[in-house]
Formats: C-alpha cells, structure tokens, sequence
C-alpha cells in the first residue's frame, strides 16, 4: 500500500502528561509535511496549536482521557472548551464502569450529549477494548450507531493493550454503516497499519508511522 494513502488516515498522536509546546510543535509540522488526518494533542495545546497550524491540518483532542469516568456534564464542558479554543475533532472516553454495570441507557445518553456538544465536528469514541469481554464490544458497536457518533476507537493507548486486528474485524462486522473505525495504539509497523485498513479502519492513531518513514526509531503510543 502506498505510504501516503496511509499517511492520510494516521492521527498523529501525543498525548503523553510531560508533552512540551516545542513537542507539539514538531508533531504539527511533521503532519503538515506528511498529509495526516490530524494532529492529536492534550486539549491545553489546542488553542495554540490551532493558531500555528491554521487551515493547513485539523486538530483533535481527547475528553475524559484517559479513564473515562468524568461526570457527563465535565466531559461535555471540556468538549465545548475544546471547540471554542479551535479543535475540529473530539476523541471521548466511555465510561468503562457503566459497561460492566449495564447501564447501557445512560452510557448512549452520554455519547450523544458529547455528540450534540460537538455539533458538526467529528466525534471518536474510544471503547478501550482490552478491558471489554467480547459481548461488551458487540453492545458497545451498538451504542454508537445508535448514538450519532462518527468513529468507534479501539483504545486510548494509556492501558494494558492497544488495536488489535481481531478487534477491527468484529467492530467492521456489528457497526452500522455510516460508523467509521479508528485503530489506535501499539501500531508499530506499516504493515500493521496496512492490514489495519484492509480490516476496515480508516483512521489509526499512532505516534510512530511518521518516525518509520522519516527512519527514526519509532517507540510509544
């Protein structure tokens, strides 16, 4: 596969709690040179990275990251922040406590809240599969068609394992068709990342395919 043709599904990704403005920065120049998706970053960067980057690249930031059990109403004061300050897209955390009790009532009411705060800008919503039993992944695809959100995402790449292909697959099975697929964290190679798209992702979020094409040791998210 064409590296561009990846490179233009790739959020690139950096979200660590000791990023830098000078990190981000060179995150936003290196999407910029490469053609990403978008830049994801911590939601105190947005604004300044939005005024850096213009129209040139698109901006993500993370609500509720990287646990997910905010209150409904702080994530969705964060993602009406996050807008204001310029971010064109919002990655939200589940709360993973109202899967295993079953709320699955307010755990929808929730994501389309967020979703309705966002208004006409992308909403990802990360499920965090590595601590979901196979009939939660399934429930989860249904919450969000249901909800309205635009993606599904495998992972906030802060727990016990990231993206897995078998994960893909079944997400690409039960959500409905107008749900986009984000795999993220732990993509460590072009090639995981083509079979990823063959799977049916259209977004990965990595921090290392744009240092394997610039031939830099690639580590982290």
């Amino acid at each position: 596969m064409d590296h561009q043709k990846i490179l233009r599904m790739v959020d690139h990704t950096l979200l660590t709690q000791t990023a830098t403005w000078e990190e981000i920065k060179q995150i936003c120049d290196d999407a910029i040179q490469f053609g990403t998706a978008s830049v994801c970053i911590p939601a105190s960067y947005v604004k300044r990275a939005k005024e850096y980057v213009g129209d040139r690249m698109a901006v993500c930031t993370v609500i509720g990251f990287p646990n997910g059990y905010s209150t409904t109403a702080t994530k969705v004061f964060e993602t009406k922040d996050a807008i204001a300050n310029g971010a064109d897209e919002i990655d939200m955390v589940i709360n993973l406590g109202y899967v295993k009790d079953g709320r699955f009532d307010v755990l929808l009411d929730e994501i389309r809240q967020i979703k309705g705060a966002c208004g006409s800008h992308i909403l990802k919503v990360i499920v965090e599969t590595c601590l979901l039993t196979e009939e939660e992944k399934i429930r989860l695809c249904q919450i969000v068609t249901e909800s309205g959100a635009d993606f599904i995402k495998t992972s906030t790449g802060f727990s016990s394992a990231g993206a897995t292909f078998d994960d893909v697959a079944l997400f690409r099975q039960y959500v409905g068709p107008q749900v986009r697929i984000k795999a993220a964290g732990g993509i460590s190679s072009l090639e995981d990342a083509e079979r990823f798209i063959e799977l049916g992702a259209t977004r990965l979020g990595t921090s290392r395919i744009i240092k394997l094409i610039k031939n830099e040791e690639a580590h982290g998210y």
